[in-house]
């Protein structure tokens, strides 16, 4: 009976939205949100950490940002708890590399937002309060453009 139950646990896990685990060596850094991550097959995988927005590469604290995801995880072991995929085809995913919660440390150092649109966990909120009360990272700035105003004011101007 209990190996039933296990096993309907398992086969219902993906349907309930629960996140699956993704181990492998972060191979590359794109920007401050974006990592690769080489599994236990050779595949790369690229991955968007979950409930995060960081600035953009040509943004104030674009590469700021890069460089501190880099220092968290380059080279190292990463363990992904993946919920899916965003319209571009990376995995989403909350990243762990040497035991620390890279998507909420990015917001604690001030190199990235709460990306409120797709943000659920409301403990990321308090973190970024006192980043922002710190002025650290992003917040020395007296008034820092999100990347998703940054991104829509540029669509804007290429329209015109």
């Amino acid at each position: 009976m209990r190996c039933a139950v296990i096993a309907f646990m398992l086969a219902i896990a993906p349907c309930m939205g629960l996140a699956d685990e993704l181990r492998g060596r972060v191979v590359g850094v794109a920007d401050g949100d974006t990592l690769t991550v080489l599994d236990a097959g050779r595949q790369q995988i690229k991955v968007r950490l979950a409930e995060i927005d960081a600035p953009e590469k040509a943004q104030p604290y674009g590469q700021r940002s890069k460089q501190a995801l880099s220092d968290l995880c380059y080279g190292r072991e990463a363990i992904v708890d993946h919920t899916g995929r965003d319209r571009y085809g990376r995995t989403i995913g909350r990243v762990r590399c040497g035991g620390v919660d890279v998507n909420a440390e990015q917001i604690r150092r001030g190199m990235a937002w709460v990306y409120d649109r797709y943000a659920t966990d409301k403990r990321l909120y308090p973190v970024q309060a006192e980043a922002r009360a710190g002025r650290r990272g992003l917040w020395a700035d007296a008034a820092p453009v999100p990347p998703w105003e940054w991104r829509k004011s540029r669509r804007n101007d290429k329209g015109a």
